[in-house]
């Protein structure tokens, strides 16, 4: 599959619009196959301090927060750019909610089109002025969020995104994600871990427009400029021998992240807002869109090492992605004494492989030829077409095909799902997740329970080119 296959291009009257708006905005893109080169602009600063995204922190089961869309021109990798933001930052504020939370959100929308708010992963409403993304917020306008959060809502890190079809991919591309943090994983630590320092580690690309972060004709296998919260290799200070707490957050567009830390290993707590049953250990953790990992990192000794994105490859009709160097970890100072971490259970099992199978589905992830349409079980989305109704309070168990040349990123609104096989092999993933990776002309096993809300949700690719060319469902949950 080449690069004019990741052009954007739905033959509507709405594309058409936000195309000519953007255009006007950033210039044109070549749709030309682009040629091998580093993923990073050398002409962008490195190794400045990391810093750490500004924090909103719920008070008394209550966040109010208020976010402005706008095209400003911010610091975006230590270099005024045009982008697209949120409260006029390339890098907007984290919010910080508990279990039983109440968070009411408005946002006011300064664009020249659409836009909304999907928070990503949380178990929450779909209806209403909750995490509906059939909304529509028209530029000039104000909508008024509200999500209650229930007491069963998991810890760990989530994100927050438009989810404006069929524009999603150039508003998240252009700037429009944040994190959501969860609390209460510290709960499953033993007690000398409980406080330990905290990093969130977003990782958000963008491609270069001139003056501009580019939101028009995206390739995904164009050269990109990979961020740690915003800032071109930055710099991590640890103590040798100390333990940290990272948020792996992929909250880009479209690429995949094959995240590596020369001579260490990440030990993974939580996975897709979900506290791992048991502590594990990778190498690597292969992030594709939408994923994000909770892993403890312990200092080495003195001197820096790279974390890294290794180069990875989604299959022949799919992109390629360089590696890169994403931040610099410097061990220094008094060394600490290194904790041993858990090896056994740590926060509680959640396993649906023993409950009754309510109904069975095949999800088929395709593409036309020249890679312009995607499709879920041969159809384009229609938001006015419903096309499945699982019921409340069951479990269902779904095979999701992929019939394409490429890695598709299966993600699910509002219920978290097990993933049992992949190709046929049994999975044991520790957790409940809420994305993952469909194999080049293979399959997935997942089986997901429906509880708490009903209402009209979806499922699609996470990234986001496919499904704003189509590759999206849309479910209905009912009692």
């Amino acid at each position: 599959m080449r690069c004019p296959r990741r052009l954007l291009r739905r033959a509507t009257a709405l594309t058409l619009a936000v195309i000519a708006l953007v255009s006007s905005c950033t210039g044109g893109g070549s749709p030309s196959r682009p040629s091998s080169s580093p993923s990073q602009t050398p002409s962008f600063p490195a190794g400045a301090p990391l810093r750490e995204p500004e924090q909103v922190v719920s008070r008394n089961g209550v966040l109010r927060v208020d976010l402005v869309v706008e095209r400003r021109q911010v610091d975006v990798a230590g270099r005024k750019l045009w982008a697209l933001t949120y409260n006029g930052r390339y890098m907007p504020p984290t919010l910080r909610i508990r279990p039983r939370d109440t968070l009411y959100l408005s946002m006011t929308n300064r664009l020249s089109q659409d836009t909304n708010l999907h928070v990503h992963g949380l178990h929450v409403s779909p209806s209403g002025d909750s995490d509906n993304i059939f909304i529509h917020i028209r530029p000039g306008e104000t909508h008024h969020y509200a999500y209650r959060f229930p007491d069963t809502l998991r810890a760990g890190t989530y994100w927050y995104h438009s989810h404006a079809d069929p524009v999603s991919a150039p508003q998240v591309a252009g700037g429009l994600s944040g994190v959501i943090v969860v609390d209460g994983l510290q709960q499953y630590l033993p007690a000398n871990l409980r406080n330990i320092t905290e990093h969130v580690i977003a990782l958000k690309d963008f491609q270069l427009q001139g003056d501009a972060v580019k939101v028009q004709d995206l390739h995904i296998s164009a050269p990109t400029n990979r961020t740690v919260n915003g800032q071109i290799n930055p710099v991590i200070r640890i103590r040798p021998g100390e333990t940290q707490l990272w948020r792996l957050a992929n909250i880009s567009a479209n690429i995949y992240y094959n995240v590596h830390l020369q001579g260490q290993q990440f030990h993974v707590i939580a996975h897709d807002g979900t506290p791992s049953d048991r502590i594990w250990t990778a190498d690597s953790l292969l992030l594709a869109a939408g994923t994000r990992f909770d892993v403890l990192v312990q200092g080495g000794p003195r001197g820096r090492t790279q974390l890294q994105t290794l180069a990875y490859n989604t299959g022949p009709g799919g992109n390629s992605f360089p590696q890169a160097t994403l931040a610099t970890l410097d061990s220094e100072g008094p060394s600490a004494r290194s904790a041993p971490l858990p090896t056994s259970s740590f926060a509680p099992r959640l396993d649906f492989s023993h409950d009754p199978i309510a109904a069975r589905r095949t999800i088929v992830f395709s593409e036309n030829a020249d890679g312009s349409k995607y499709y879920v079980n041969g159809k384009q989305f229609d938001s006015n077409r419903v096309d499945i109704r699982p019921k409340l309070n069951t479990v269902e168990e779904w095979t999701v095909r992929n019939d394409s040349n490429e890695e598709h990123s299966f993600h699910v609104h509002v219920n978290k799902f097990q993933l049992m096989s992949i190709n046929g092999r049994p999975h044991q993933g520790h957790g409940l997740q809420d994305t993952a990776s469909v194999p080049v002309k293979g399959q997935l096993v997942i089986r997901i329970r429906f509880n708490t809300y009903t209402g009209k949700t979806v499922l699609h690719c996470h990234i986001l080119n496919h499904e704003d060319a189509g590759m999206m469902a849309a479910m209905e949950i009912v009692k």
